[in-house]
């Protein structure tokens, strides 16, 4: 049924007022001038706990940043509800530029990445001598995310009370990756963390790793008065372990030298969203032998009219480097495990 006639300009339209008052929407907004800054420490459910001043103070993000989602490591602008006081929530109105990302992908056909960490200086790998056996594919992986995110990599040992650390260590001397050796009994007396603290002070240092290597054990012992659970195992049918922390958390080392990143334990690191073209960066040796390379070559070795070989045959640059940087690649193009 019609309500009115055809002419809408009729006198008996009753117009509603506004009780409320409210101002009509405009697509300008707010610049939130008195905004503070601070940093994002843990990320849980759509709530972030960011770090003011010296006060942690619990946020949600603003509606005008759309789907722009703040990580751990993020530095931002909030408003709101600044003391910290229990029950209280501030509003994340701004996103930093953000100087380096750690991104990855469930598997390398995914094409949903997701960013782990912003704003870190240096990645720490840690991987077990044993129990669980190293996995070097998966290092190759962490290094190829670490370079590609502009990451300064720091490959971490542990368990060589275990096993020697000389075999592993053969495939990633090439790399030129700085490297540290640590032992169960030096965790708990407290040798590792200190020397493991040193490569870290005046650094934001995500710490990545699979199941069961400790990484969540050497993280207590950087950062003994924030410890987090660590009752994971290591499954004896598969070698793998059980995950122990479900989220990343940044956490302030002693006397504020630096932050530690701990990360939830994973099983595979997908390369998907990651440009093969942008790992020669991580090899300044060899990048000045691109230059006569053809167009969209991919260093692979695949290419006949690569010009690197011929650049390390002429003397510019190690073998053995131009090798590790074609196992990087291939990296890229094969999954974990195969």
């Amino acid at each position: 049924m019609r309500r009115y006639g055809k002419n809408p300009d009729e006198d008996d339209i009753r117009v509603r007022p506004n009780p409320k008052g409210n101002r009509p929407r405009t697509h300008t907004r707010p610049k939130h001038e008195d905004a503070q800054e601070g940093m994002v420490l843990t990320v849980d459910r759509g709530r972030l706990t960011c770090l003011v001043d010296d006060r942690t103070v619990m946020a949600m993000k603003a509606r005008e940043l759309g789907r722009k989602a703040a990580v751990v490591g993020d530095r931002v602008s909030l408003v709101g509800d600044l003391s910290g006081d229990k029950d209280t929530l501030a509003r994340i109105v701004r996103i930093s530029t953000r100087t380096s990302v750690l991104r990855r992908t469930a598997d390398d056909d995914d094409p949903f990445e997701r960013v782990v960490v912003a704003n870190a200086d240096q990645l720490a790998i840690v991987t077990a001598l044993a129990d669980p056996e190293p996995r070097p594919r998966m290092i190759d992986r962490c290094l190829v995310a670490a370079y590609d995110g502009g990451l300064t990599p720091l490959l971490v040992l542990t368990k060589s009370d275990l096993a020697s650390a000389d075999k592993l260590l053969e495939a990633y001397t090439p790399l030129g990756v700085p490297y540290i050796v640590t032992s169960r009994e030096e965790l708990e007396n407290g040798n590792a963390a200190d020397r493991v603290r040193e490569l870290l002070y005046d650094r934001v240092t995500a710490f990545v790793g699979h199941s069961g290597v400790g990484k969540t054990t050497l993280v207590n012992a950087l950062v003994p008065k924030d410890r987090r659970r660590t009752t994971g195992v290591v499954n004896a049918v598969t070698g793998r372990g059980r995950h122990t922390t479900t989220s990343a958390l940044a956490l302030p080392l002693p006397d504020d030298r630096g932050w530690v990143v701990d990360t939830p334990g994973v099983r595979s690191f997908g390369l998907h969203h990651v440009d093969p073209s942008r790992v020669i960066n991580a090899f300044p040796d060899l990048e000045p032998g691109t230059e006569n390379c053809p167009r969209g070559c991919t260093h692979d070795g695949q290419e006949p009219e690569c010009a690197l070989d011929a650049w390390v045959a002429d003397g510019h640059a190690d073998p053995a480097r131009l090798d590790s940087l074609r196992r990087l690649l291939a990296t890229r193009e094969r999954r974990e495990g195969d």
